[in-house]
């Protein structure tokens, strides 16, 4: 089954026949245009103010120098892994220009997740914030030239390779939900593809201002919130971290028209006595998890206005999004992007994509790319299904499909439902196995108290028997990453209920 194409997203007066996704060649390129048309716009944010384009520009233009001096050549690798600042922001840019190709980490990792990524991406450089980061990628490789944000090497006259849009530029390793995290290879074309089609879609120019508080080693904060950001000559306002009042005072403090975020944070901010304030942006935007249809309406009541969600991988980019100007429909991920294709195969029907965003293929993972694509297709792992017009709903992870007495069970179908019990906070649903079923449908949940009885009672007003909890689990928390995805394989059993 096929879903519509992207001519949904293209603005009246726009001719769709007319629309390059290559535009510009690649982002470093395009980028340094922006900051040259515009030499005195405000362009980044952070604790210490505001920083212009010929500032930005400025600094760039060192840090590659001095990146080029130390011996930086083009394709090395080099993990960037620091707090959401100008020097990050500069450090990550000037990689780029320089041709290596960026490992963005999470600041968070310990020592075993970083040594993965050590020896798995062989980088020649690593960017840090922390001392003690610093040590566990130098234990993990002692070769890896070490240094800060702020590039502490000596500046040299050496000129930057010109960049083609198709060298690899980002080598994104998977949230890791489920097993070690894969390195997916995203080229210039790759990365400036997907930008080019979210400042269609989403309208975005360059007098938007983004508050942005998800973390920069991220598609959803690099790839969307930074990358668009400086490709549509906008500005942004760098929030270390998500905390609602800290939101709300920098988009009143800086008139901001864009606030991008997980489920988790529009939760915590539809919470908040001050969520009037969001009405002053033009657009929200919400990923990398679903967001429950529940949330949505109640963002909408307080805003006056829809979240508008979206679908994006590592491996691809921005995929998928509902429509600006027409209907944004809670509980979906909306219509093909410009330039992409999105289609369902196999029962249960599997989404499999293709376009100029989607990588082609996993670093050194020659067992993984084997099973990855189809027919020229990436597989997503992602199980989905359309509405009469054509909107894509995902129904969770293939390998996240509870096949209970010879049925099949979606847990994001089943944890929806749970989640409108008064008594509920969050949920997660999961397989246990069981020698009489295969698998039991087992609900993990933040609230209560709430019996297996009440809430096979309460979803089964909309369930079928087979798709009710068999088994429930009280915790006190559902363990998460960094974007908020549920990491199922975590699933502690906590209290069993009566």
């Amino acid at each position: 089954m096929s879903v519509p194409d992207w001519r949904v997203h293209i603005p009246d007066g726009v001719d769709p026949e007319t629309v390059d996704l290559g535009r510009g060649g690649t982002l470093p390129v395009l980028w340094a245009r922006r900051w040259a048309a515009a030499p005195y716009a405000p362009v980044i944010h952070d604790r210490r103010g505001w920083t212009t384009g010929a500032e930005v520009e400025a600094l760039v233009a060192g840090a590659t120098s001095r990146l080029l001096g130390r011996g930086l050549v083009a394709g090395d690798r080099v993990i960037v892994s620091a707090a959401s600042t100008l020097d990050l922001v500069v450090a990550h840019i000037a990689c780029l220009r320089a041709g290596a190709v960026v490992v963005p980490t999470n600041a968070a990792y310990g020592r075993g997740e970083l040594e993965h990524i050590v020896l798995d991406a062989k980088p020649t450089f690593a960017i840090v914030d922390d001392d003690q980061r610093a040590a566990h990628i130098a234990a993990a490789d002692r070769a890896v030239i070490i240094t800060s944000p702020s590039i502490d090497f000596e500046p040299s006259d050496l000129a930057p390779p010109t960049l083609r849009a198709g060298d690899p530029a980002l080598i994104g390793y998977t949230s890791g939900t489920t097993g070690r995290p894969k390195g997916a290879v995203l080229s210039h074309a790759n990365l400036l593809a997907s930008v080019n089609a979210l400042l269609l879609s989403w309208r975005w120019t360059a007098s938007d201002r983004l508050v942005l508080c998800l973390p920069l080693f991220h598609m959803h904060g690099l790839g969307v919130g930074l990358h668009g950001t400086l490709a549509a000559g906008a500005s942004a306002v760098l929030l270390q971290g998500f905390e609602p009042n800290a939101v709300f005072e920098a988009i009143t403090e800086h008139n901001a028209t864009l606030f991008f975020g997980v489920p988790t944070m529009y939760h915590r901010l539809a919470q908040s006595a001050r969520a009037d304030e969001l009405t002053t942006l033009r657009l929200m935007v919400s990923g990398s998890a679903p967001m429950p249809a529940a949330l949505h309406e109640r963002m909408f009541q307080l805003t006056g206005s829809k979240v508008l969600e979206r679908y994006g991988m590592t491996e691809t980019a921005m995929l998928v999004s509902n429509p600006y100007d027409a209907e944004r429909r809670g509980g979906s991920v909306g219509i093909p992007l410009p330039g992409v294709e999105v289609r369902l195969v196999g029962e249960p029907p599997e989404v499999q994509v293709r376009g100029p965003n989607v990588f082609r293929g996993y670093w050194n993972r020659d067992d993984a790319n084997a099973d990855a694509f189809e027919e020229g297709w990436f597989r997503t792992g992602d199980l989905g299904s359309l509405d009469a017009d054509g909107y894509l709903t995902l129904d969770g992870r293939s390998k996240e499909l509870i096949i209970s007495g010879g049925f099949n069970v979606y847990p994001r179908e089943v944890e929806d439902a749970i989640r409108t019990h008064d008594r509920v906070d969050d949920v997660a649903v999961a397989g246990t196995p069981s020698d009489e079923w295969g698998e039991e449908v087992t609900a993990y949940v933040v609230g209560g108290p709430v019996t297996v009885e009440e809430l096979k009672a309460h979803v089964g007003k909309a369930l079928a028997p087979y798709k009710r909890p068999r088994r429930v689990h009280l915790v006190d928390e559902l363990p998460r990453n960094a974007l908020g995805k549920v990491q199922k394989h975590r699933l502690s059993e906590g209290e069993v209920l009566p």
